[in-house]
């Protein structure tokens, strides 16, 4: 292992945490409907359990709805059960034998700061798992320099770009759960 391989290591830490965020960050509500909201949905079809995606046709013809249709028409009580289940989305699907049409009511203040706070911790997961990357690169630069395979400037060179590197994406994440705020909190 080389200083090379800490810094692209960390790096590619680093996006992977960034892309977990947004990733988490979808399933958050902002008061509008989109397909990505309904991701975490498993339904319970074909005696397995599927994800939403793999037995339905999702689409939003409307900020406040989203309409499923079915794959297979049995499948429609399964569907709307696994979605009146999730207690963290808090929908009410309906349906009329072969669509399934999902109202996204409008979020009152407390519910809105209720996602705020799942946001705030989702935020803080994120900077936990980039401050373990960080530690565990800067213990493999310890390692390399306490072996002498690099010098003092090394070392410091090494450590200066990790936190250059941690910086850019807090930064990065920061600005993105600014945003997301911004929505959930916009009436």
């Amino acid at each position: 292992m080389d200083e090379q391989h800490i810094i692209n290591d960390f790096s590619d830490k680093l996006s992977k945490n960034k892309n977990h965020f947004i990733e988490d960050l979808k399933s958050l509500r902002t008061g509008r409907a989109h397909s990505s909201m309904l991701d975490g949905v498993m339904v319970e079809a074909y005696g397995s359990v599927m994800p939403l995606i793999q037995v339905a046709t999702i689409t939003v013809p409307e900020s406040q709805l989203i309409q499923i249709t079915p794959f297979d028409g049995s499948n429609i009580q399964a569907i709307v059960s696994a979605i009146r289940d999730n207690q963290s989305l808090g929908l009410n699907p309906t349906d009329d034998g072969r669509i399934v049409r999902v109202p996204i009511p409008a979020l009152n203040a407390e519910r809105r700061q209720q996602i705020v706070k799942q946001l705030n911790e989702k935020f803080e997961d994120a900077m936990i798992g980039m401050r373990n990357s960080r530690h565990e690169s800067l213990k493999d630069a310890d390692k390399l320099k306490s072996d002498k395979k690099i010098g003092e400037d090394d070392h410091k060179r090494i450590v200066k770009k990790i936190d250059e590197l941690m910086n850019d994406q807090k930064a990065e994440i920061e600005k993105l759960a600014k945003a997301k705020e911004h929505d959930i909190v916009t009436v």
